[in-house]
Parts: C-alpha cells; sequence; structure tokens
C-alpha cells in the first residue's frame, strides 16, 4: 500500500478538524464583542454555551488527530482512517451544535457523544491491532 495515501488521509480530517475549532473559537470571539465580555462568561448564557462547545471539541480533538495521526504513520488503509476522520469530524459538528442550543440534555449532544466515543474506540483498536508486529 501506498503510505501517503494514509498520511493524506489523516491530513483531510486533521485540516477539517483544524477548520471546526477554528470557527468554534470564532464563535466565542463573536458572543464576547457582542457582550462587551473581555474574560470568563461574564453570566452570559450565549456565551458560556460557546465556550463550552469550543472547550468540549479542544478536550476530545487534539488526541483524536493524534490517533489519526498515528495511523497514517504505521500505514494504515486510507478505508479505515476516513470513516474515523468522518464519524469524528460529524459527531463534533453535532455536539457542538447541540451545546449552542441547549445547556440540557439534547439528542445532538447525545448523538455527538456516542459518535465520538465510538470514532475513539475504533481508533483504539486499530492502534492496538498495529501496535502487534
Amino acid at each position: 500500500m501506498d503510505a501517503t495515501a494514509s498520511a493524506h488521509a489523516a491530513a483531510l480530517w486533521a485540516g477539517l478538524h483544524l477548520i471546526l475549532l477554528l470557527v468554534l473559537s470564532v464563535l466565542v470571539t463573536r458572543q464576547r464583542r457582542r457582550h462587551k465580555v473581555e474574560i470568563g462568561d461574564g453570566g452570559v448564557p450565549a456565551l458560556n454555551q460557546a465556550i463550552r462547545a469550543f472547550g468540549n471539541a479542544t478536550e476530545y480533538v487534539p488526541s483524536a488527530l493524534a490517533g489519526l495521526a498515528l495511523l497514517a504513520i504505521v500505514n494504515a488503509p486510507p478505508l479505515l482512517i476516513h470513516p474515523i476522520g468522518g464519524i469524528l469530524l460529524a459527531s463534533r459538528v453535532v455536539h457542538a451544535i447541540g451545546l449552542s442550543r441547549s445547556t440540557g440534555a439534547t439528542l445532538p449532544r447525545a448523538l455527538g457523544v456516542l459518535g465520538t466515543w465510538i470514532s475513539y474506540i475504533a481508533m483504539a483498536a486499530a492502534l492496538l491491532f498495529y501496535a502487534i508486529p
């Protein structure tokens, strides 16, 4: 298998996840400017939700990108990397939408968490599989 194909697959999902993080960061900045809050959430629910949507993504995405990069390094097939990256991205987007609309338990948040965990489990299993020579 062409090793660069795995790297290209991981690079695609890393790039898309970085765009997601940038969008979520811009949404926090917009709320800060709208409500004139420089630090913290100023007691503004919409700002708090934007901060949590960004914060939650930053809690999950970096380690997932490390996992995708490691899958590329061990030359895992792109047909393994793409579904994991796609499920993770879709899950993080759905979760961010759910969290930005409500602080309570919602279907989008639950689906986002479930999809994130599924991608983590798949990645962990694949990494363990490739770790055995």
